[in-house]
């Protein structure tokens, strides 16, 4: 800064490095693009663990069903082939019977046996390829 006669003023060498800097358009447009394929990577194994998420649910949704028809038939001496009153069996699980999964496709509910509880095909067809192990369902 110089001083003439009382009077402070900054030449404009002073000026220029005090000054913000501005971002310019080439460096926001990089940072953008940067930020769209984070993005494009990080959707799709989001979309993937959501449906993951939604698979194991309904597995353990059957997987308790089952075991409650389990004891029902235990309990009430059904043997392989007869009738499951769900509403009896829902006492089992502490709760109402679903009779949908998360998807809003219906549980299928055969006899006493092998085929007590199983998973809609549709559901299945939905959620392929992302892992799940449906094992008996």
């Amino acid at each position: 800064m110089e001083v003439l006669e009382g009077i402070h003023y900054q030449s404009a060498a002073t000026t220029k490095k005090n000054a913000p800097q501005a971002f310019t358009l080439v460096e926001i447009m990089i940072v953008v693009a940067i930020i769209g394929v984070l993005a494009a990577l990080i959707v799709p194994s989001m979309v993937k663990s959501r449906k993951q998420s939604q698979g194991r649910r309904i597995v353990n949704d059957a997987r308790e069903m089952n075991a409650a028809v389990d004891q029902w038939a235990v309990d009430n001496s059904k043997k392989d082939g007869d009738a499951i009153s769900t509403t009896q069996a829902a006492t089992y699980l502490g709760g109402k019977w679903p009779t949908t999964d998360v998807l809003g496709n219906r549980y299928r509910i055969g006899t006493v046996g092998a085929t007590q509880v199983s998973i809609s095909a549709r559901t299945k067809n939905s959620l392929a390829r992302v892992g799940i192990d449906w094992g008996s369902f």
